[in-house]
């Protein structure tokens, strides 16, 4: 069928078409059905919606995407036919009937997450399926190799470290005192990080702060070759597209499957070429992670998926009922980790920072266990951290003499003070998080909150429990009004709960 082309100047994210109904109905095309698209020799596969007023008989509607691919313009003609849908969706409707898939059958879903050969509702029927059904560790290693393999790979030679976070515990900078630790020790950690989804900032939100963090490949490589570190962002490398793609389906619809989760995990860190990974498992009230029990069983799911993939596992189970640091928000994290690095900074920061460094120093093997702490604690002390950070940042495009007093901090600010006697029971990071965010951040670096108490102070009426800056007035009143309403610091006496 020979179809007039309308071009609309709209990124869809993936190739899709829209048909009027009465032309769909001669293709023999349903709505995410697919149509081939040629001109001029050239062709591509597309998902097809339809319309009866949008898109008139006898036309296309072609998008940003489709367009730049074919290379074609308003008024063009095409020839659309209809083509079937990918193998993939067959192995999708596999997983929902719990059946256990094999290395080829998650290599082909895979590779056309990547490719954008599934529809938005394909690719939420896989990752419903998954979290319904689960994998078992076949698939999870099938599925860490596939998204590696269909994204991008440095090669930043060997002995590489890394680390990362299970997340949910607002400021929690670690990364960016261990990253100059490691690399001051003479050993290589090329960190890329994300930006933040549900929380204030991210770790390359708030490295952003300081330098530069969106580089290319040989960029990157560069910058490492000549500090043995980097805190970069890693959505600019596409290190893993399919895992991003995944993810964008799982956020709202606010599930977490913990399959996809290890082998987003361990795909980041295999495609850098990562050897000794520690990985920051944060249990408690508010974290992503509530019993202990829980994170056990996860630890040991990492940890048999780095052996199956050749790599050295360690993961740690740490406190996170609480949030790390003073302050939430990209700014004020940033300022955090400067005056840590001249150890002035939050002690509970340093001392975690410290505890997960020395850990990765010992799983290398380079280092006597029991002796990792000291030499990272040595490295921080002596300020060669500091000048190691120095090198980093001055090498990512940033200013390396930046203090952090010369970080700017949003102006507006009010303070909440708390409105009863007794000691501090917990501080929800979520709330902290939503607070900070409804301040404006991360998409505002100056603004957020700043924490005056940590769990188990005891504090007065009328005693500061936390800042909020915002650059906007009318923000600032709303992350107040909210801050009143959900009451994140939970202040007590010995009760622990009230039972109804």
């Amino acid at each position: 069928m020979k179809l007039d082309v309308r071009v609309y100047h709209i990124e869809t994210g993936k190739p899709v078409v829209v048909l009027n109904d009465e032309d769909a109905k001669d293709l023999g095309v349903y709505v995410t059905g697919r149509v081939r698209i040629s001109h001029e020799g050239k062709s591509i596969t597309t998902i097809a919606d339809t319309t009866s007023t949008f898109v008139k008989e006898g036309e296309i509607a072609i998008f940003g995407g489709v367009r730049r691919l074919l290379n074609i313009c308003d008024k063009c003609i095409v020839e659309v036919s209809e083509t079937s849908k990918p193998q993939s969706v067959e192995f999708i409707k596999k997983k929902i009937d719990g059946y256990t898939l094999n290395e080829e059958e998650i290599r082909a879903i895979i590779q056309d997450v990547v490719d954008n050969n599934l529809s938005n509702i394909e690719l939420t029927a896989f990752v419903t399926g998954g979290y319904v059904k689960g994998y078992i560790m076949d698939e999870i290693v099938a599925m860490t190799k596939a998204i590696v393999d269909t994204g991008q790979s440095i090669d930043f030679g060997d002995d590489i470290m890394d680390k990362h976070c299970i997340g949910g515990v607002a400021g929690n900078r670690t990364t960016m005192l261990i990253v100059p630790i490691i690399a001051a020790a003479g050993f290589i950690i090329p960190k890329t990080s994300s930006r933040a989804i549900t929380s204030s900032a991210g770790t390359a939100d708030t490295m952003e702060v300081l330098a530069p963090v969106d580089f290319g490949v040989d960029k990157l490589k560069g910058i490492v070759n000549k500090t043995n570190g980097c805190i970069a962002w890693g959505g600019s490398v596409n290190l893993a597209p399919a895992d991003d793609r995944i993810i964008r389906v799982e956020y709202p619809l606010s599930i977490d499957t913990e399959g996809h989760m290890l082998a987003s995990v361990m795909a980041k860190k295999r495609s850098v070429g990562s050897d000794y990974i520690i990985i920051d498992i944060p249990v408690g009230r508010g974290a992503k992670v509530i019993s202990e029990e829980k994170a056990k069983d996860l630890a040991h799911k990492f940890i048999e998926l780095g052996k199956r993939l050749g790599v050295a596992v360690e993961c740690l189970i740490t406190d996170g009922r609480a949030p790390i640091g003073k302050g939430i928000g990209p700014a004020l994290e940033a300022r955090d980790v400067l005056y840590a690095l001249d150890n002035k900074g939050p002690a509970d920061l340093i001392e975690k920072s410290l505890d997960l460094a020395g850990a990765m120093l010992e799983l290398s093997g380079k280092c006597i266990q029991g002796k990792g702490r000291n030499i990272a604690e040595e490295i921080l002390k002596s300020g060669k951290a500091k000048e190691k950070m120095k090198q980093i940042i001055e090498a990512q495009g940033g200013d390396p003499d930046i203090k952090p007093e010369d970080i700017e901090i949003a102006k507006n600010e009010m303070t909440i003070i708390s409105e009863h006697r007794g000691r501090v029971k917990y501080i929800e990071n979520k709330i902290i998080s939503t607070i900070a965010r409804a301040a404006g951040a991360p998409r505002i670096k100056s603004a957020g909150l700043y924490l005056h108490v940590k769990v188990g102070d005891e504090i007065d009426v009328g005693d500061p429990l936390f800042t909020i800056y915002s650059t906007s007035k009318n923000r600032l009143k709303e992350a107040n009004n909210l801050a009143y309403k959900l009451y994140p610091i939970k202040v007590g006496g010995i009760i622990s709960d009230i039972i109804r």
